[in-house]
């Protein structure tokens, strides 16, 4: 999503993260119950409607609908559609597309974020290879969030990982810090990030939503006429794997919004 960034990274507490885990894992199932509703025939709107009730069933409230004048509270985004697709009624999933889930909730003052990308049926193999890809180029890059390096040490795992493959890798669009706010900072490039500049010291308690947005053709986008969806500018599909983690004193960083039954290197729940 897009939004106003706070001037300045602020880590949490504990007490702080132990709240930031409850919204989080709350997300996660709903990401999960998500998942076994895509199929062909079903309407964007209605895995929008499903999602919000799901959000609520679990004492949340979703964070992006209303959120500068978004209309929704699932984005859902179809094959060449990158992110922020609007759910409509006649918008209806066919076998062989993809489509990305990006959503979140707010739980006791703290917001959660994350997106899956799925085929719908049987895909192209091309396209079943990009949302793999995509997943993996996360965890890849996550393998640098650690206590002491650096933010862009992220971006440059995540381009690193997705260079052989070819692959365009959205330049407009990046992730971003979450807690309080939906929005907060730092900027999270995921294209890869000149030598002299590896962004800020990453530091024990600073939360991140991790996004990466990758294409099987360019990485230009165009915004629709309606503000919000966005678009390679080839008409290539396009895939988005997201997680809100959080940095640790010592060791790898916690990622806190998998679903249940999906591991910590992707595997799992997929």
């Amino acid at each position: 999503m897009r939004g106003k960034k706070k001037a300045a990274v602020r880590p949490k507490t504990e007490a702080e993260l132990a709240k930031m885990r409850v919204s989080c894992a709350k997300l996660g199932e709903v990401h999960a119950r998500l998942k076994e509703m895509i199929r062909p025939g079903i309407s964007t709107a209605e895995i929008d409607e499903a999602g919000e009730r799901f959000i609520r069933e679990a004492g949340g409230e979703p964070n992006f609908k209303n959120y500068q004048g978004y209309p929704a509270a699932i984005c859902v985004s179809v094959n060449d559609e990158v992110v922020h697709g609007i759910p409509k009624r006649d918008r209806i999933l066919e076998e062989g597309d993809i489509v990305s889930l990006d959503c979140g909730l707010v739980y006791d003052g703290f917001h959660s974020d994350a997106a899956r990308t799925w085929g719908v049926g049987e895909v192209h193999p091309n396209a079943a290879a990009l949302i793999a890809h995509t997943r993996e180029s996360f965890f890849a890059g996550i393998r640098y969030a650690v206590a002491g390096g650096h933010l862009h040490d992220i971006s440059n795992g995540i381009a690193a990982y997705l260079q052989p493959y070819g692959y365009g890798i959205v330049r407009d669009l990046t992730g971003h810090g979450i807690g309080r706010a939906l929005h907060e900072e730092p900027v999270i490039p995921n294209y890869r990030m000149p030598v002299f500049n590896r962004g800020i010291l990453l530091e024990p308690g600073m939360t991140l939503a991790v996004e990466p947005m990758v294409t099987l053709g360019t990485w230009r986008v165009y915004w629709e006429d309606d503000g919000w969806t966005v678009r390679t500018d080839d008409g290539a599909p396009a895939a988005h794997y997201e997680n809100t983690i959080a940095i640790r004193p010592e060791g790898e960083c916690e990622i806190l919004t998998l679903m249940p039954g999906e591991e910590a290197d992707g595997s799992g729940a997929v």
